[in-house]
């Protein structure tokens, strides 16, 4: 049976294999350092998929899962097998290390039946609250009705199963009293803060810009709700409408919508101009992204955008870019007068934005180093890390609920 000299916390997350999920390592690797014996358990994926490896001390036991969701069905059938692989390395972990809390990170808001289970025995539980679940599933799928409800049942069991939460920006942890009924004191903001010792400035890669004048960057997930869509017909008109021939748009991610993009990028005649790279290292996005010119977030403007902190803002402003985005209130919190704001949904505006930002060398440099010195003076991991560590001193400092 394992030693407890220490804290051990055992990490539970289904979207995203880790190390490559960045909250989560940054979280782990934090914890650790600060003494805490750690353990994750997380899916496989693309790089990641060895059963069981230890990075940096930390122990990651990784599962298989039977597809990449983008239906109703399809969730059910992923969440449901990722369910009972989580449980049963979970119980893997207790007997072979130990833990004494479970830090659940969301999608899907099912792990607090794990989590529920092990506070009979008591561990604690903590829920990182990384998206907000019922506006989730309404971007996706554009309704309510039962499913959404059940989505705002399983919110509210997770919160009421959770000692502590960790939000990742004021309007979560907002939701999380209000909807989730938490106590203030239990609710701890911890945001997405990059790293700037990953996040390096670097000279360009011209041929990256494929022969043209301009880059125009993206990273981020090739999903429903993202608005690559919205970005494409941007795109359009940028470079047949307006004659912008010398811009080119290269767009960094994997995910479930990306052979339809790239079937749209060939429909609205954008071949040549874009660049659909899928998943790649991190040396291959700090590439694109330290040539681009101008970096982009064309995150539809619908509730769940709006109330959430999308760390590619972040990330474009450690790199020193200016942006531009829809004007959604947690990307202008984190952003400010790092980005020119579209209005919501507007195509056109957002194409003259890029533009205008393009024809100004000067905007671009003023709006980039505003961008840099906000991460590395208030927004960076090193400044977020207290306060998770704090999170902690709290969950194990308190009585029992």
């Amino acid at each position: 049976m394992p030693e407890i000299s220490r804290k051990r916390i055992l990490f539970i997350v289904e979207n995203l294999p880790s190390p490559f999920d960045r909250r989560v390592w940054q979280e782990a690797t934090t914890l650790g350092a600060a003494g805490y014996d750690v353990s994750i358990i997380c899916p496989k994926g693309k790089g990641y998929e060895a059963g069981y490896e230890v990075i940096d001390g930390i122990r990651i036991y990784r599962h298989s899962l039977p597809l990449e969701a983008d239906s109703a069905l399809g969730y059910l059938v992923e969440y449901s097998s990722a369910l009972a692989c989580e449980f049963y390395l979970a119980c893997r972990v207790l007997w072979k290390h130990g833990f004494d809390a479970i830090h659940a990170c969301n999608p899907p808001d099912t792990i607090f039946l794990i989590g529920g289970f092990f506070r009979l025995f008591g561990k604690k539980f903590v829920f990182d609250h990384h998206d907000i679940n019922p506006e989730l599933y309404e971007a996706k799928f554009g309704r309510r009705g039962f499913l959404y409800r059940l989505m705002c049942l399983l919110e509210r069991w997770t919160f009421r199963t959770a000692d502590i939460s960790i939000a990742t920006n004021e309007s979560y942890r907002k939701i999380a009293i209000e909807r989730g009924g938490m106590r203030e004191e239990d609710v701890y903001v911890v945001r997405s803060g990059p790293k700037l010792d990953r996040l390096k400035i670097q000279e360009p890669v011209p041929r990256l810009r494929n022969g043209r004048r301009y880059l125009v960057g993206y990273v981020g997930v090739m999903g429903e709700q993202e608005g690559i869509d919205l970005l494409l017909a941007a795109a359009r008109r940028i470079v047949h409408d307006l004659g912008r021939e010398d811009v080119q748009f290269g767009l960094v991610g994997g995910g479930t919508s990306l052979e339809k993009l790239k079937a749209l990028s060939r429909e609205l005649e954008l071949e040549p101009y874009v660049t659909f790279t899928g998943r790649v290292s991190d040396a291959d996005l700090l590439d694109m992204l330290n040539t681009a010119d101008v970096c982009v977030n064309p995150d539809v403007a619908n509730e769940m955008n709006d109330k959430s902190t999308m760390n590619k803002i972040m990330e474009y402003m450690a790199l020193g870019k200016p942006i531009v985005q829809f004007d959604l209130t947690e990307g202008r919190f984190s952003a400010q007068d790092a980005s020119l704001y579209a209005r919501h949904n507007d195509v056109e505006d957002f194409a003259d934005k890029i533009v205008q930002l393009l024809d100004d060398p000067e905007a671009r440099r003023r709006m980039g180093e505003f961008g840099h010195a906000r991460v590395a003076n208030e927004l960076s991991w090193e400044f977020e890390a207290p306060k998770l560590l704090a999170a902690y001193e709290g969950l194990f400092s308190e009585s029992p609920r």
